[in-house]
């Protein structure tokens, strides 16, 4: 199959990107986190601050620090069992047992791991990995690599200015296992709802910070001990106590133009020991093509695709203007606590136009972030965008309809109920879409930024597409409301009801948000 087709079935087609005779082999499940053996360790505070508001935002970092940030990023944060009926006939109940992280993760398997660069006073300088079983960390490589970073990333970053630099990896088994070939675009949007917490969580730990979409991978790979046909680095981002860094310069020097190989030849390779678990590893030689036509040798192969940020009109239908609501404010740590993904727990109730308001507005404003595709533009336009389906929100008709975040308005695409198109759209029917007043839909472009980034571009969009999904859910909760990120839908459906055509966007994901109501279970949270 050519790259090409792949990505066409994972997005249009996706029964054909997992074969009907496919059996998850459960008994030989990877773990949902790496470990690694025979390497030191430096453990971490196990008592994690239980709220982040009135924190003193000083930037500034230390161990303890750095241990509160990595766990409120993606530190196991609770032991769930939830009751779920399966035989009404008889009674009969079946649990089930699942360590939660503050984020979502398609089937909650975690297909990410995180690596972080240090220097701390308090630590030696170095490449760790975090490990979330343990809540530690694991000293992969030690020395200090500025010169050696910075060059990956292009010169574009003044690494020496930053105390950390996070990176973060798909280790490509630890949901193939399951999904097959479709785990590929799992693991963008995966990787993009992490950065977004991690952006969120740097935020109220006064940290500024950038992400870098491009970088030199098999460099950095090499740096961390990555075999990239086991695992590979999605993001780089740098953490500073300077928000006014040089964060995206544009430097012409050859040192700049350093290739991988070059720069490879610097550090002698290291091979770690690990275990995932499994004793049966089947190979995945499409997400190897794909890791691979999307890997950079060279930053002359670096792009900018920013443009300046414009009022989205396309000149449909009538326009709703939304409240003028002020950005909520909320306990990050709070909201977290209470998310999980509502399934057949969403209730029937009305939204009001304030609450909607509210939630396009936060959704959209708190998704701003620096990255290197945008380099210095000073008022970027995002390469993901909201549309709806809303049915019953007070003040607003019942249609579908496209948010404008630069005017704030929503512009009726179509009139009407569309929660049958979108119900008969499902390939699951684990979420009743007659019950939810919002569905939500991110889109972006339809060839996938193929044109400017090569097939690099499809994983930039999946993970820009996950970091928007988690703004939205943020709000969402924070708003008292619930959602939950599906893949299993009819995407030409969707993008039929939106007439996204028109616009060159297609659907990305889809995330029914409302009233809901919690689900049995017993849960517990794992802090000090």
């Amino acid at each position: 199959m050519n790259l090409d087709a792949f990505i066409h079935h994972l997005h249009y087609d996706t029964d054909r990107a997992r074969p009907p005779d496919w059996e998850t082999d459960w008994e030989d499940a990877p773990l949902s986190y790496k470990l690694y053996r025979g390497l030191p360790e430096v453990p971490l505070s196990p008592e994690v601050p239980l709220t982040l508001e009135g924190r003193q935002k000083s930037g500034k970092a230390g161990l303890r620090e750095i241990g509160h940030f990595l766990w409120y990023a993606f530190g196991l944060t609770q032991v769930c069992q939830s009751i779920l009926p399966f035989n009404s006939e008889h009674q009969a109940v079946s649990s089930m047992l699942f360590k939660r992280r503050f984020i979502p993760s398609g089937g909650g398997l975690y297909p990410n791991e995180l690596y972080i660069y240090l220097k701390l006073e308090d630590l030696p300088a170095g490449v760790y990995h975090y490990d979330a079983a343990h809540h530690r960390l694991v000293l992969l490589r030690e020395g200090h690599f500025d010169s050696y970073l910075a060059r990956a990333l292009g010169s574009h970053c003044d690494v020496s200015a930053c105390f950390g630099m996070v990176f973060v990896s798909t280790l490509f088994w630890k949901n193939f296992f399951k999904y097959h070939n479709f785990g590929y675009r799992l693991q963008g949007l995966d990787a993009g709802v992490l950065i977004g917490q991690l952006l969120e969580v740097a935020k109220r730990f006064g940290v500024s910070s950038g992400v870098y979409f491009q970088f030199l991978d098999r460099a950095v790979n090499h740096l961390l001990g990555l075999s990239e046909w086991e695992e590979s680095v999605y993001a780089v981002i740098p953490l500073s106590s300077d928000p006014d860094i040089a964060w995206f310069a544009n430097r012409g020097d050859g040192d700049a133009m350093v290739s991988t190989a070059e720069l490879c030849r610097e550090l002698p390779a290291v091979w770690h020991r690990h275990y995932v678990r499994s004793q049966r590893i089947r190979g995945y030689p499409m997400l190897v093509r794909m890791n691979e036509a999307s890997l950079m040798e060279s930053p002359r192969s670096f792009r900018r695709i920013g443009k300046e940020w414009t009022a989205d009109d396309a000149g449909e239908g009538p326009t709703v203007k939304l409240s003028p609501v002020r950005r909520l404010s909320y306990d990050l740590a709070a909201v977290c606590k209470k998310r999980y993904s509502p399934e057949m727990d969403f209730v029937t109730g009305r939204v009001s136009e304030p609450n909607l308001a509210a939630l396009l507005r936060e959704a959209a404003e708190s998704y701003g972030y620096r990255n290197d595709l945008d380099g210095n533009c000073e008022d970027p336009a995002p390469r993901v965008v909201l549309y709806c389906c809303l049915y019953g929100v007070e003040g607003i008709p019942d249609g579908a309809y496209r948010y404008d975040s630069v005017r704030h308005v929503l512009s009726q695409v179509r009139p009407g109920d569309h929660r049958l198109w979108l119900q008969q759209g499902m390939s699951l029917d684990n979420v009743n879409l007659y019950q939810v007043p919002l569905c939500l839909h991110v889109a972006g472009d339809k060839d996938h930024l193929h044109s400017a980034l090569g097939y690099r571009g499809y994983r930039v969009q999946q993970m820009e597409a996950g970091m928007l999904v988690q703004r939205l859910l943020l709000a969402a909760f924070a708003l008292g409301m619930g959602g939950h990120p599906l893949l299993g839908y009819d995407v030409s459906l969707c993008d039929e009801v939106y007439h996204m055509a028109r616009q060159g966007r297609t659907s990305l994901i889809q995330v029914p948000v409302g009233p809901y109501r919690d689900r049995p279970r017993l849960s517990g949270g794992l802090h000090g």
